[in-house]
């Protein structure tokens, strides 16, 4: 047995390994192309603002649940305790307010 390779091997060789070659360049000239590019700039994009809206939602629904907490009992019953000093409080500013405008008309 020898190891020797015939004219036919190589020339076989030789044409396997351009075929590879124009594969892996034409996969090279895909990903560098402006528009594989600009989509995978698009899709980071993309998945960056969905995770900060993501965030951002899961922030504001812990903060409105930890508000409607303090309004409102485990069984869902309004907590006038709490909700009655609110309303008189933001009734007052809001009487100020239409009182401060009302005065800056007459002037």
């Amino acid at each position: 047995m020898s190891d020797a390779r015939t004219p036919v091997d190589i020339e076989a060789d030789i044409v396997r390994r351009r075929r590879d070659l124009a594969v892996a360049l034409d996969e090279i000239a895909v990903r560098v192309h402006p528009q594989t590019l600009m989509g995978d700039v698009k899709a980071k994009a993309a998945a960056s603002v969905d995770r900060t809206v993501g965030r951002a939602y899961v922030a504001v629904n812990q903060g409105v649940s930890g508000v409607r907490a303090q309004f409102v009992g485990e069984d869902g019953s309004p907590r006038m305790e709490r909700i009655v000093p609110v309303a008189v409080v933001a009734a007052v500013v809001t009487g100020g307010l239409c009182f401060r405008s009302a005065r800056r008309r007459r002037r």
